[in-house]
């Protein structure tokens, strides 16, 4: 099997994609619904660029079981109370929608709870998603690569102890 070909991107890579899906998302949205990790950052642009206030955190995670992998519930360690999504316009985000079954799960229960979710991520990946029938609302990107974000890069593990002054000089 071919390894996935890698893509670094540099932070002026990302406000370039920010840039791209400003304007699909302008003045749409009541809040903003964050799915952790990879949602954040990009999230956390969005936001102040479109001066959203009100911005929440989904924590989704699935069970790592391959043998029962497209049949497991997610767990949902953080979520807005139903009360914080019903009647409002919702823009969900996330950083990559690689097989969407994250965001989609956070979109239903959106959904569920009376809001009016759109899906926004910076990187979408038809290939590996196993909603066909089905893409994100809005998107800056369509690729195939393994995505590796400026906030993902490696720092070593002795990073924090030595602190970015003793690597930047």
């Amino acid at each position: 099997m071919q390894a996935t070909p890698r893509e670094e991107l540099s932070w002026q890579d990302v406000e370039a994609l920010i840039d791209r899906l400003l304007p699909q998302v302008a003045g749409q949205f009541d809040i903003m619904l964050l799915i952790t990790r990879g949602g954040i950052i990009p999230g956390g642009m969005l936001a102040e660029s479109l001066d959203i206030k009100d911005v929440l955190v989904a924590s989704v995670e699935f069970p790592k079981d391959p043998g029962i992998d497209t049949l497991a519930w997610p767990t949902f360690s953080q979520f807005p109370s139903d009360t914080l999504l019903r009647g409002r316009r919702v823009l969900v985000v996330d950083d990559v929608w690689d097989s969407g079954r994250t965001i989609n799960t956070v979109r239903g229960r959106v959904e569920a709870a009376g809001g009016q979710p759109k899906t926004c991520v910076l990187h979408y990946k038809p290939a590996r998603s196993r909603f066909p029938e089905r893409e994100p609302d809005f998107y800056a990107a369509i690729t195939d690569r393994w995505i590796i974000y400026p906030w993902e890069l490696d720092r070593g593990p002795d990073f924090a102890v030595r602190g970015p002054e003793l690597v930047l000089s």
